[in-house]
């Protein structure tokens, strides 16, 4: 008898991003709502079917999203900030000013915060509740509706929310209540959706609670049993699953196995101690859901390994209780290898997307012989052979190649002195707006439609309009535009030995936000300069100084498929020294700022505090340090953070030994700058003085206020004013403006000040 399967959700996006283009599309308003869910309906449809013919057993519902699942639960049960239910827009549209700020005929809103889901590149929306907020089950919900829509097809899903704790801990709030006044209307609510899904002929309902894997302290443990105490013996006649992901829950596992959930989802891929808690003892009355297949990266499953891991498992569960599957959401990994029509057999036969994770689970289930014998000769086979210069070098670094002289403070001075540059400097944070017609250019040449002469031309005339444009706007510090990139991780890798690229490995980063990972897949090394040439171009073009830009090593790895078979810091130094040559050759060809994005610095930081440094922070931030510590003390280096939390690593951030860094502020409130006071922060600060995410268009008075804000916590001769992020995404009628109204709002502060 085969082991039961389930997943625990599927990516939407589409295998062309088809979801990405349709949305978009409606924003310009050239697609009608109608037209819209009817993509959205394919898409749903082909992920349960491909599902069911894969022999998955427990097929998820509801984890289709038109921005965020988050976002969703919210709508879902009426937590709306009330500005935009004002802006009196129909349903739709409300949703999508919630998710990326409205600013049109009906009123002017900015989006809700945007922060990483967990440590991953997925970003989510978060929350708002006010004192003022209730928790009310909508009348027609997307988690009914989508069971009723698969029933429709002849799929009998698994209907899967976001769980009420998980959502109450990480939504932010407004007013003197905090998550456990919330916690008895919200636990009404989800057992109010829980009758109606019952009532709609579903078997079971999987509450999502991924926040059980942070720490837990007694008040959050006393709130989590509260909510479920309440949902379990409501009488709804369902059968429940408790799905968690990302890591163990140690904390909470003794009290989770006595509630009245049927069916309990562990993580056995990133839940280190997973195995031990199982060990303690599990329900025999419950089913075990064994996350075994790892829904974050694209290699292929060791069958032998799995197969140890069940034979642990089955030792306290018995196979008729026990279902496997994915560890998380597939939502993580693109859709398939079969689109993927340029890469060798030989290293295809090594990577497992999303349908082929469904293969691999049913593979395993089922204890097939002759995949078992197939998948034995994979991993008994060479995949790539090391390169002992780049591993010799990274064995041969010593605690100079991470320490930067003269001091930070000695440092400052001489740039000050070396650029002379106003208080409150403007810059940018790198991109320009990628019109259509750089991007045709970029796949023109790509194609061989053009020669490198013409594409270099193209390139060299964006650069000097983009210089001449920054000069007239009147920025301090320019930037080159990037037109020559497709992507910050993308653009690097493709210059390194070891990397490898797909054509259609999407994955969704945020909203129609999609990113194509590429894959860590020997040793790492730079085959040549990949930047210089086009920043001394755009350097020669004015007389201002213009940065140069690159991607840190912390980033390129975690915005990366990281390799398996060697650790990640190790990955990270040899990205690292590839970096460290870049930066001495453009500060060796006249480039003075040299700006090295860490943007996913966090991404990777352990759910659990005791692990951030041991684990994590490390080796990641003597990654850093490691590219700039033999640059000269006149060259500047700035870095780049977005959408992350930062609070709470800030002088861990401090330790990076950057000169000057930019961060995402606006959308976040300025919370940030608070921790920068308190720890006495002295690295120059660029906090994000607005949005580009969103189309709208910030005021002056908007930017000086915040502006303000920031004096009252940042000394005025380190804070630098700029957008949160790159302008790649925006369009050209918002963006200019947009920096026209930062200038002069720079200009009326120094005027103050």
């Amino acid at each position: 008898m085969s082991i039961k399967t389930f997943v625990t959700g599927f990516p939407r996006i589409g295998k062309k991003r088809e979801l990405k283009f349709a949305i978009e599309s409606y924003f310009k308003g050239e697609l009608a709502a109608c037209e819209l869910e009817k993509t959205a309906a394919e898409l749903r449809a082909y992920g349960w079917k491909k599902q069911q013919s894969a022999g998955i057993n427990f097929i998820p519902s509801n984890d289709f999203s038109f921005y965020d699942n988050v976002l969703d639960t919210a709508f879902t049960f009426g937590i709306v900030p009330e500005r935009y239910k004002a802006l009196a827009l129909n349903e739709l549209d409300t949703y999508f000013a919630a998710a990326h700020g409205y600013q049109g005929e009906k009123g002017d809103v900015k989006a809700l915060p945007m922060k990483k889901w967990f440590n991953t590149n997925y970003h989510y929306i978060v929350p708002e509740i006010s004192d003022n907020d209730n928790f009310e089950l909508k009348a027609e919900n997307s988690a009914v509706k989508a069971f009723k829509e698969a029933l429709s097809l002849g799929i009998k899903t698994v209907p899967t929310v976001i769980g009420p704790y998980t959502f109450l801990r990480l939504a932010t709030y407004t007013g003197s209540k905090k998550a456990a006044d919330f916690a008895l209307q919200a636990a009404t609510a989800y057992s109010k959706l829980a009758l109606e899904l019952a009532n709609a002929g579903a078997e079971y309902i999987s509450f999502a609670e991924p926040a059980l894997v942070f720490d837990v302290t007694d008040d959050e443990k006393e709130l989590f049993k509260s909510i479920y105490e309440a949902i379990l013996s409501s009488g709804a006649k369902i059968k429940t699953i408790l799905t968690t992901y990302f890591g163990d829950i140690r904390d909470v596992y003794s009290e989770v196995i006595k509630l009245g959930f049927d069916a309990i989802n562990l993580d056995f891929i990133e839940g280190k101690k997973t195995i031990e808690l199982l060990e303690t003892g599990f329900p025999k009355d419950k089913l075990l859901f064994a996350g075994i297949v790892c829904g974050k990266n694209i290699w292929r499953a060791d069958y032998s390994v799995k197969n140890e891991l069940i034979a642990k498992i089955q030792r306290i569960v018995p196979q008729e209780n026990l279902v496997i599957g994915t560890s998380c959401s597939l939502l993580h990994v693109p859709y398939t290898t079969a689109e993927e029509t340029k890469l060798d057999s030989d290293v295809l036969k090594h990577f497992s997307y999303a349908e082929e994770k469904l293969v691999e689970i049913k593979e395993i289930a089922n204890g097939d012989e002759a995949a078992l014998k197939a998948n034995k000769a994979l991993f008994e086979s060479e995949r790539t052979a090391k390169d002992n210069a780049v591993r010799n070098a990274v064995n041969a670094l010593n605690d100079s190649d991470f320490e930067r002289k003269p001091s930070f403070y000695e440092r400052e001075k001489i740039q000050h002195k070396e650029f002379n540059l106003p208080l409150f400097p403007t810059t940018t944070i790198g991109s320009f707006p990628q019109t259509k017609e750089v991007r045709s250019n970029r796949a023109a040449y790509k194609k061989g439609t053009i020669t490198k002469e013409q594409y270099v031309e193209f390139n060299q005339k964006k650069i000097a309009e983009c210089i001449k444009l920054q000069e007239e706007i009147g920025l301090d510090v320019l930037v080159h535009g990037e037109f020559e990139r497709n992507d910050m991780v993308e653009y690097f890798g493709t210059q390194m030995n070891g990397y490898l690229f797909t054509q259609n490995g999407w994955v969704q980063s945020y909203g129609t936000r999609c990113v194509k990972p590429p894959v860590v897949w020997g040793d790492v090394s730079r085959r040549c300069a990949m930047t210089v040439e086009w920043s001394v171009f755009a350097q020669k073009q004015t007389q201002k100084i213009v940065k140069g830009m690159l991607t840190g090593p912390v980033t390129i790895l975690n915005w990366s498929f990281p390799r398996e078979d060697i650790s990640l810091k190790e990955q990270a130094l040899q990205i690292g020294l590839a970096i460290r040559e870049e930066v001495l050759d453009l500060e060796k060809n006249g480039i003075k700022i040299i700006q090295i994005d860490e943007a996913a610095l966090r991404e990777k930081l352990p759910l659990r505090h005791a692990d951030w440094h041991s684990e994590y922070l490390d080796w990641a931030i003597p990654s850093f340090r490691l590219v700039h510590a033999k640059v000269k003390p006149e060259t500047q280096i700035h870095t780049h953070m977005c959408y992350s939390e930062f609070n709470d690593i800030i002088r861990d951030i401090d330790a990076m030994d950057a000169d000057v860094i930019t961060f995402e502020a606006s959308r976040a409130d300025l919370k940030i700058l608070d921790a920068l006071k308190a720890a006495d922060f002295r690295t120059e600060v660029g906090p994000g003085v607005y949005d580009i995410h969103s189309a709208r268009v910030p005021s002056v008075e908007e930017i000086v206020e915040a502006l303000e804000k920031m004096l009252l916590r940042v000394e005025k001769s380190k804070l630098w004013v700029n957008p949160d992020c790159g302008l790649k995404t925006r369009g050209e009628a918002e963006t200019v403006p947009s920096l026209q109204n930062l200038v002069a709002a720079a200009k009326l502060i120094r005027n103050k000040y």
